[in-house]
């Protein structure tokens, strides 16, 4: 299990505008900013987002690698999948594929994927066997 990564993008107010408006409607609404000067040399400022008492989800300042990292966030429905589709577009994503059954992966997976303001790949994802607990 991960306990945590970082993106770096090219302006962090603006990927913290962009994951604000959509990762709360996947239950992502912790906010913290973690300032480098407190850590040890060099170390960057960091904004994170997270839930259930875990920030886990960093942004850094840098050059961005667009191609370099795929991101995809646990939904627990089709409709929340839809939602964070269409608040990612609305935030100024753009699509790579539209929600629908993953047929490829599994008849169960249902999936959208977009690019963030960067261009990195992140996908909203409902696997119905792993809910069905």
């Amino acid at each position: 299990m991960l306990d945590h990564i970082f993106l770096t993008v090219s302006d962090t107010g603006r990927s913290v505008a962009f994951y604000e408006a959509v990762l709360p409607i996947l239950g992502i609404t912790a906010r913290h900013d973690y300032y480098g000067k407190d850590g040890p040399p060099g170390h960057p400022d960091l904004k994170g987002f997270g839930a259930k008492g875990r920030v886990f989800f960093w942004l850094r300042q840098g050059v961005a690698a667009p191609g370099s990292m795929h991101v995809g966030f646990v939904a627990d429905s089709e409709a929340m999948v839809n939602e964070a589709h269409a608040a990612a577009l609305a935030a100024g994503a753009t699509e790579s594929h539209s929600p629908g059954p993953q047929l490829h992966y599994d008849p169960r997976y249902y999936a959208a994927q977009v690019k963030d303001l960067d261009g990195h790949s992140l996908e909203f994802v409902y696997k119905s066997w792993q809910h069905d607990r």
